[in-house]
């Protein structure tokens, strides 16, 4: 026998068979290395198309707001901005609160987008009209479509608040401070707070 290499089976391989073998294993190994790149290159697209615009996500809680009575922010003025439910159980399941406000400016102000700082929390636009919008909750776990509801001067409407003490599990016990955020032609955001102590 030559010195030509053999296969397992014992029988000589010619230059011609060694040169498409190689080729062979070349090409299974370039088309796994492309494979597990392209893969890569997927994952990481969804990765980066799964992320929230910067600035997108509100933080889950907030800071002490003062308790007043009555507030103002622009021409949209609430008579209350501060709710606090207290001590509230996970078991007794979902609580809500209205929260009233008006437009206290000379002008009509277009209400634009409305959001929650948590998923465990919902708010729906209410008018005086009896009209009620969906139910909108956190960026980037809902969808967060613009009112554009415009308030005329004096108009009053309020908001529907649902705060789910269950949404975060075990880990939700304690202190919770959430905020919904109403974005609107007149400047500042108007900003309707409240605080709960969940319990089991």
């Amino acid at each position: 026998m030559s010195k030509s290499a053999t296969i397992n089976s014992g029988t000589p391989m010619s230059k011609k068979a060694k040169q498409t073998a190689a080729r062979s294993r070349f090409s299974t190994t370039t088309k796994v290395i492309v494979g597990a790149c392209v893969a890569v290159l997927v994952l990481g697209g969804l990765i980066i198309a799964a992320m929230p615009e910067p600035g997108a996500n509100k933080p889950a809680t907030v800071a002490s707001r003062s308790t007043a009575p009555a507030s103002s922010t622009g021409a949209l003025r609430a008579r209350e901005t501060s709710f606090n439910f207290g001590s509230i159980s996970m078991a007794a399941g979902k609580v809500t609160h209205r929260y009233r406000f008006r437009n206290a400016g000379t002008e009509p102000i277009v209400l634009g987008k409305m959001y929650t700082s948590c998923m465990c929390t919902t708010a729906a636009l209410v008018k005086s009209s009896g009209r009620k919008f969906a139910p909108v909750g956190m960026p980037g776990h809902t969808p967060i479509p613009t009112l554009n509801e415009t308030m005329q001067p004096n108009e009053e409407a309020m908001v529907e608040v649902v705060f789910d003490p269950a949404a975060h599990g075990p880990a939700g016990i304690g202190p919770t401070d959430r905020v919904v955020t109403i974005e609107n032609s007149a400047g500042q955001p108007l900003e309707l707070a409240f605080r709960a102590n969940v319990t089991p």
